[in-house]
């Protein structure tokens, strides 16, 4: 009785096994076939395991067929086992995929998965640096809707929280301070909208928020400006001096400043219409 229900489990478990091995192959069979229609001479090797299937998807990554290499990856993901030393580099190589095709959401989820279930491995800082340059390549321009800004800085202090020492350090730092740059921006341009408006007190409410906030941007300055401004318009005189005292402390020499509060006569006309530029965004690594 018991070689019966033994022999009726381990053929269950060899049908079992079997059936997961022609998965495999045919999976594998599909990507070669796809593969094999592609404008080379490029021809990866009969195979049907996870690790012949990682080679091919590494070479197709070479080639710069993006797109069939993301798929070889996302495969793995799928069918290599939890704890399997192939399955973070899978994800990587998914991320570098993706990120190569602009498709920066699913790169910067597939980055993620390195240091979310790999925190550990060698690739888990340069993932998690990748994942915050794709969040942040989805903001480009202050004017836009700021929620990917809003997790590319956090994905980049978590990479300088986590990874004090890695190489990348100060290529983060300057991704943080280029978008709390692109942050004060837009608070100042919509602080300047309310001026406009002659809404002063909302204008006084994001202009003081970019002087708390990021103070270190080179929006300050036309923060303070912008308060002294409001301030004057609804004769609150101590708050505007307060302000002209942080502009003379932080430019005393600038001529807007000094001409701005009262030490200084006006610029000329061409030195007003002309601002000056924004600064250039650190280069991508």
């Amino acid at each position: 009785m018991n070689r019966l229900i033994s022999s009726g489990y381990q053929s269950r478990m060899s049908s079992r096994s079997v059936r997961e091995r022609l998965g495999l192959a045919l999976a594998f069979v599909a990507f070669v076939l796809v593969v094999a229609c592609q404008p080379t001479n490029f021809k990866p090797i009969e195979a049907s395991t996870n690790q012949n299937l990682y080679e091919a998807s590494l070479r197709a990554e070479k080639k710069g067929w993006w797109s069939l290499a993301a798929k070889g990856f996302e495969q793995l993901t799928f069918q290599l086992p939890a704890r399997d030393p192939l399955l973070p580099l899978a994800f990587y190589h998914l991320g570098v995929a993706h990120e190569n095709q602009d498709e920066f959401i699913l790169a910067a989820q597939a980055y993620s998965r390195v240091p979310e279930n790999f925190p550990e491995d060698t690739l888990a800082a340069l993932a998690t640096f990748k994942a915050g340059i794709c969040y942040s390549n989805l903001w480009k321009r202050p004017d836009l809707d700021p929620d990917y800004g809003t997790t590319a800085i956090s994905t980049f202090q978590s990479f300088l929280a986590a990874y004090p020492d890695s190489p990348l350090h100060d290529s983060a730092q300057k991704e943080v301070d280029h978008l709390k740059d692109m942050f004060a921006q837009k608070n100042v341009e919509t602080a300047d909208l309310y001026a406009k408006q002659h809404a002063w007190d909302s204008s006084i409410i994001y202009y003081k928020y970019v002087v708390v906030t990021y103070p270190e941007t080179p929006s300050l300055k036309h923060a303070l400006l912008g308060l002294v401004k409001a301030y004057r318009a609804i004769a609150y005189r101590d708050d505007a001096n307060d302000a002209c005292a942080q502009l003379r402390e932080k430019y005393g020499k600038d001529r807007d400043v000094r001409y701005t509060c009262g030490e200084a006569p006006a610029p000329k006309a061409d030195s007003l219409a002309t601002k000056p530029a924004p600064p250039a965004a650190p280069a991508k690594p």
